[in-house]
């Protein structure tokens, strides 16, 4: 469904309950176009994950608005600390009176007690939070790809991980909203022009924390979310980032 013609924003269920919101970056202002995207989780505590930059916030307001009511939203979560994760926090904030930030432990201690204007809820690493027939886990990934503060959110009923930065694709997102085909190639040919991952020291635990889960889909902020063997998938996103660390 489309929301905004002009921006060609739009929402599709990508799991029962879980929505992509997908605002596609023209060429003209990124080169090559990109995407943006947020999942909204409609349960009895609706939660948005990812909030989208600031100035996307009227586009994706009116895109859950198709959806479910805004001022109903409970959580506002996210991965980690940088704008296209929370930059218009504080707007949802204030259009969602009961809603709360939602994001890890070392996240709230470091930036959002500070610059949200509601309390955050801290998640431990391993803390499942109860949104009604939904059920997120908090999974720290500190600097997988980057950020101290990295997480990511694991909703049970569905096998849905979401997977923030992880399999960022390029382009406009064009397509289904859901694929089976392969993200890893695209999103490996990004990451090897750009290096934004970290480089952490605990790869290999931390790709099989997320792998341990077993999720059947991938809700890619960047891109078509995923369908499929996820544990192998990230299994491969492991070997690829070891291999490309350990090259000269």
């Amino acid at each position: 469904m489309i929301t905004n013609t002009g921006s060609g924003t739009r929402v599709d269920e990508v799991a029962a309950g879980i929505f992509r919101i997908s605002t596609p970056i023209p060429p003209a202002a990124m080169p090559g176009g990109f995407s943006f995207n947020q999942y909204l989780v409609v349960d009895e505590q609706p939660l948005l994950f990812h909030t989208g930059p600031r100035r996307l916030f009227p586009l994706v307001r009116e895109a859950v608005a198709a959806v479910a009511p805004v001022e109903g939203l409970r959580w506002i979560g996210f991965s980690h600390y940088e704008a296209d994760e929370c930059g218009s926090l504080n707007e949802w904030l204030a259009a969602a009176p009961q809603a709360a930030p939602l994001c890890g432990q070392i996240a709230a201690m470091v930036s959002i007690a500070d610059v949200a204007d509601r309390p955050p809820r801290p998640l431990a690493d391993g803390e499942a939070l109860r949104l009604g027939s939904h059920e997120v886990t908090w999974i720290d990934t500190p600097h997988l790809p980057h950020g101290w503060e990295c997480g990511y959110l694991f909703e049970r009923s569905t096998g849905t991980l979401l997977c923030g930065d992880l399999f960022t694709q390029p382009g406009r997102a064009d397509g289904p909203a859901v694929t089976t085909g392969d993200i890893l190639a695209p999103s490996e040919a990004l990451r090897r022009g750009l290096d934004y991952f970290s480089g952490t020291r605990h790869l290999a635990p931390l790709i099989e924390k997320l792998a341990a889960r077993r999720p059947t889909r991938l809700a890619c902020m960047h891109g078509q979310a995923w369908e499929g063997d996820g544990a192998a998938l990230l299994r491969a996103l492991g070997d690829a980032l070891g291999s490309s660390a350990a090259s000269p």
